[in-house]
């Protein structure tokens, strides 16, 4: 069928709204009808070439309507709501114990390009088209396997255009606090850049009850949101010492850290403001880290983990977020400003100059 999708036809170039060919679903595969979907720092990577073959169609946290199930699909039916989220294999070992964010084919399925099965659903000209995620959702409609959908629970009174970020975004930060760190009550933690993951996760963190919650960020507008959302502690970066500040308020050091700028200076920092065996856990993207491993890290017992999709069960955490948001502890409708599909490139370039929060074009 013939679909509109925003393609990326090279390195840091703009989207260009294209008629193009999409494949009827497979066996195993799902018809959705986007309703809208988010706009993420991955998506940001993506456009810059750093993740995926050219060209390629971006997007991953589509939400939308089913309109056509493949044969051995059961978990959904024509008609019902859902959020698309992550591609993992199911299969292996790290999914079948209940980690499907760090499925052993995570990068081949999420940023390779093909499908499940090595071919592609997408195609312009008579070339294919990048996947990504598995969903590719900035388009009017795409073809997923079933294991990127969750269903929208059927008492969920909330807008299908706001859901999208669920799956991704908001799903890392809340997730990472919420699903990993598991916080016990009165814990202390400190969350290092106020984007909608830094955000969603100073949301997780109230949601476990944290008795301190800490976070830091260039911005004064993200901060004053992030003291809204339920900071207890919010600081400019620019202006204060943050390890000595932290030592002066936490004398014996911080429980957790979440750091979602991938900046290997305030991951340092990070690290460094942990009491013993404290853990840091890192879901930006980064480049390199140099640390002393002695002094660093061994001499006191500190972890650092690098985690992805919040180590989350999207078909478990996502109804979970929507029943947080449903008693009013996950106000993730505030990150949110709503574009047309023809102005993803607006959305994009708000998005990149701090403008927007969490962008959500509608198709």
């Amino acid at each position: 069928m013939k679909v509109t999708a925003a393609v990326v036809n090279g390195e840091k170039r703009d989207f260009e709204l294209e008629e193009i060919e999409l494949d009827a679903p497979k066996d195993n595969e799902v018809l959705i009808k986007l309703v809208a979907t988010g706009v993420c720092h991955t998506d940001v990577a993506g456009q810059d070439g750093l993740t995926t073959p050219m060209p390629v169609v971006l997007g991953h946290e589509g939400a939308g309507i089913v309109e056509q199930v493949g044969a051995a699909v059961s978990s959904v039916q024509p008609g019902d709501k859902v959020i698309l989220s992550f591609s993992y294999c199911g299969k292996c070992r790290n999914c079948l114990e209940g980690h499907p964010g760090m499925c052993e084919k995570f990068n081949d399925l999420n940023f390779a390009g093909p499908n499940f099965d090595g071919t592609h659903r997408m195609h312009k000209d008579r070339h294919d088209l990048s996947l990504f995620f598995g969903q590719s959702s900035f388009v009017t409609y795409t073809v997923v396997d079933e294991h990127n959908i969750v269903k929208v629970p059927d008492d969920a009174d909330v807008d299908l255009a706001y859901l999208g970020p669920l799956g991704y975004g908001l799903q890392t930060g809340s997730g990472s606090v919420l699903n990993y760190l598991k916080p016990e009550p009165g814990a202390t933690i400190a969350i290092f850049g106020m984007g909608p993951v830094g955000l969603s996760a100073v949301m997780g963190a109230k949601i476990a009850e944290a008795s301190r919650i800490l976070v830091f960020d260039l911005n004064d507008q993200r901060l004053a949101m992030a003291k809204e959302l339920g900071a207890t502690d919010v600081f400019n970066s620019k202006d204060i010492d943050v390890e000595a500040t932290v030592k002066e308020l936490i004398p014996g050091g911080i429980d957790y850290s979440l750091d979602t700028t991938g900046n290997g200076f305030v991951i340092k920092s990070a690290i460094h403001i942990l009491r013993p065996a404290g853990e840091a856990v890192l879901v930006g993207i980064g480049g390199d880290l140099k640390l002393n491993m002695m002094t660093d890290l061994v001499a006191e017992s500190k972890k650092v983990a690098g985690l992805v999709e919040g180590d989350a069960i999207p078909q478990k955490f996502i109804p979970e977020m929507i029943k947080y948001y449903q008693e009013g502890r996950f106000a993730f409708d505030k990150l949110i400003k709503v574009y047309d599909f023809k102005d993803l490139n607006q959305a994009m370039d708000d998005f990149k100059a701090g403008k927007a929060l969490k962008p959500v074009v509608k198709m």
